[in-house]
């Protein structure tokens, strides 16, 4: 490959990258452990060179780490085959032109059938969303009980398992199904449609009065006039792994900085601090919030990389375990691995408003949404029980849901995944 005559002197080196990982072993002469430090250390060495704008040094990390790492190899060999694609991804952003045509390439095969198949696999082999809809359902139906119209907004799941459990949660309250409307904000338009149908069928078998209000568009696009909001209504929001988008911003841009009582810095974000007092000035009865329980949001890609294999690494064991139980297949496996894969190619090659993959802890959801008015609250102690009654059910997986205020925490041998915060107004 070579640059255009326009560019910079550090981008004059002749890059040969190899974006697909060989699917073969090559690291036989290593023990297990010895290979897994040794991918690591490459990675973290990798990134430096990557960030750096050291090309030729990084792409001889890439060949090494190439030789090394594998996607039916163990659980560490097919993270490092995640996080290196991402990184020669990131490499390859310096030619505008080749990093279009493969980020178009890579988009028309992950087409929404196969993602809405990802989703439905992961929901189905691990209780993380199962918890969390369950904690949802149970906390929204007890705060809304003796409410008799109620609006509910999904800020973007779409996700017909959640959606349905609560239509019937309503339905046996304690004084019958109440009017229920229930609005749902995404981009695509073939999931809003079938969730629509879904869930009208569902509330006429509930003889439940029933509206849905689909909103063909992005949380960033999202304004207040869209929501419909009417008097008399209990309102009530929902996000799941979706609210941190809104953090998305020219990195560029100087940025004000808060520490909290952690000493943790904190980005304060326009765009997100609108929203959330959007919301606010609706005077919702409840907003709950699932998010991935890490900070992603980190500006220097070192840092975020660290966190990044931290994080992911714990996802790809406990695929590993329920894999080698017989539960899923080989290429079950590596399409779940391909869902977790976009995520981590998000956080590691993009950057500005394309980085949207920006997750943080709960801390740091806390003091976002105290800035905007917000109240943390208890989740419901049923909800909590019929949790752990779930998890139990699971050994010897090692899956734990631990208190963290101002929330909770789904856990994966004591390393957090998934985070579940309630908030009142």
């Amino acid at each position: 490959m070579n640059p255009t005559s326009s560019s910079p002197p550090s981008m004059k080196p002749d890059v040969t990258l190899s974006l697909t990982i060989p699917s073969s072993n090559h690291s036989h002469s290593f023990k297990p452990e010895e290979r897994g430090v040794k991918l690591i250390q490459l990675l973290l060495t990798c990134a430096n060179h990557a960030s750096s704008g050291d090309l030729h040094r990084a792409d001889l990390c890439l060949n090494r780490i190439s030789q090394l790492a594998s996607v039916t190899g163990d659980s560490i060999q097919r993270l490092a085959a995640r996080f290196v694609t991402a990184l020669a991804y990131r490499i390859i952003r310096r030619w505008p032109g080749l990093y279009k045509a493969l980020s178009n390439s890579e988009r028309k095969s992950m087409n929404i059938g196969w993602a809405r198949h990802a989703n439905s696999m992961f929901s189905q082999s691990f209780p993380y969303m199962s918890l969390a809809y369950l904690i949802i359902t149970q906390t929204l139906a007890q705060a809304m009980s003796w409410d008799r119209v109620i609006h509910v907004i999904d800020l973007g799941s779409c996700d017909t398992q959640l959606w349905v459990r609560l239509l019937t949660k309503f339905a046996q309250g304690p004084m019958g199904p109440p009017r229920v409307k229930i609005t749902c904000v995404s981009s695509n338009k073939v999931m809003l449609e079938d969730l629509g149908i879904t869930l009208v069928k569902e509330a006429k078998s509930l003889d439940m009065s029933f509206q849905y209000n689909p909103l063909n568009v992005t949380l960033m696009d999202l304004t207040q006039d869209m929501l419909e909001v009417k008097p008399g209504e209990a309102l009530a929001f929902v996000s799941i792994l979706n609210l941190h988008v809104l953090l998305a911003q020219d990195d560029h841009v100087d940025t004000h900085f808060k520490v909290n009582e952690k000493n943790d810095i904190i980005k304060e974000n326009k765009k997100m601090g609108e929203f959330l007092k959007m919301v606010h000035s609706m005077s919702p009865k409840l907003v709950l919030v699932v998010e991935q329980e890490s900070n992603h949001n980190l500006t220097r890609l070192v840092d975020r990389f660290v966190e990044g294999l931290h994080y992911y690494s714990a996802i790809f064991d406990s695929i590993d375990t329920t894999f080698t139980r017989g539960e899923l297949s080989d290429e079950e496996r590596i399409r779940l691995e391909d869902m977790v894969g976009q995520e981590i190619l998000n956080i590691v090659a993009c950057e500005g408003f394309e980085r949207v993959e920006r997750h943080e802890r709960i801390a740091h959801w806390a003091i976002r949404f105290s800035w905007a008015g917000f109240k943390p609250v208890n989740l419901w102690v049923e909800a909590m029980e019929e949790a752990r009654q779930v998890i139990d059910s699971c050994r010897p997986y090692g899956y734990k849901l631990v208190t963290n205020r101002p929330g909770w925490m789904i856990c994966w041998h004591d390393r957090p995944i998934y985070s579940i915060s309630a908030w009142v107004i």
